[in-house]
């Protein structure tokens, strides 16, 4: 970990350098170390839908701390505690799962500043992220290297959209394709053309307003039209996947297990 606090995650958004990640649910060290070294711009280590909590987050960022690529932590809610604590162990990049209106937002925000601008708790001797007080101004420089992203997923979301974008401190919105098509009546089916309409739309929406757009795509064609659409910052694969289909594809091969799913999907 860096003794200094630039975010060069965050610093790519502004320069609108698109950012290609991986997601994280092995929930492992080991094999998150493994893909920091892969080529990937970013890694999300999800603690939303994997079963991650603050001591194998914490082991994931040392892992990944040497390491080109940037550690982005999703919590497993929009709460301020969580927040508090992930910052703490050193994590500058959020992603706030099911951001519904600018309220919302804008608690995700207050959560991750310090006093005034927001209600994050001082305990900067008890944590890695200030190198235990070691980073000199650290209270004083925090608060503008954090990067906020905020979830939508829901229609709701996408209604209230232009008000979450007026949100001062939201770096950007990442448009979550499996909960949105299920909102949607299209449960399992993000490459529906609605949803891809909706999804398009938005990410124009979030481009226009200065902000990142974001999304989770393991289709390589589609992950490229949203690039060319202008978003940011894509995942483009789970490490579960990955590891699930070689695997069933490898014992196919010799004639073992069954038959890897054909079905298209987010993931």
């Amino acid at each position: 970990m860096s003794s200094t606090l630039h975010n060069s995650f965050k610093q790519a958004l502004k320069e609108g350098r698109p950012q290609i990640g991986l997601w994280l649910g092995l929930c492992s060290s080991y094999s998150a170390e493994l893909l920091a070294s892969s080529g990937f711009d970013w890694l999300l280590i999800d603690g939303e839908h994997a079963p991650n909590n603050i001591q194998t987050v914490l082991t994931q960022l040392q892992a990944i701390a040497p390491y080109p690529s940037q550690p982005v932590v999703r919590p497993s809610w929009n709460d301020a505690v969580q927040i508090k604590q992930l910052l703490d162990i050193g994590a500058q990049t959020l992603l706030i799962p099911m951001v519904q209106n600018a309220d919302e937002a804008l608690a995700a925000v207050r959560a991750t500043r310090y006093p005034p601008q927001g209600i994050r708790g001082v305990g900067s001797a008890l944590a890695r992220a200030s190198r235990w007080n070691r980073i000199p101004d650290y209270l004083q420089q925090a608060n503008e290297q954090v990067c906020v992203l905020v979830q939508i997923e829901t229609r709701e979301a996408l209604r209230n959209l232009p008000h979450i974008l007026d949100v001062e401190g939201i770096d950007g919105v990442f448009i979550g394709p499996a909960d949105l098509s299920a909102d949607m009546g299209y449960a399992g089916n993000p490459q529906h053309p609605e949803v891809k309409s909706a999804i398009e739309n938005a990410i124009l929406q979030i481009k226009a307003a200065g902000k990142a757009p974001g999304i989770l795509m393991a289709s390589p064609e589609v992950a490229d039209r949203y690039l060319q659409l202008g978003a940011l910052f894509v995942a483009v694969g789970v490490d579960t996947t990955l590891l699930a289909r070689a695997a069933e594809n490898l014992a196919a091969r010799f004639g073992k297990g069954n038959e890897p799913p054909t079905t298209a999907g987010v993931y």
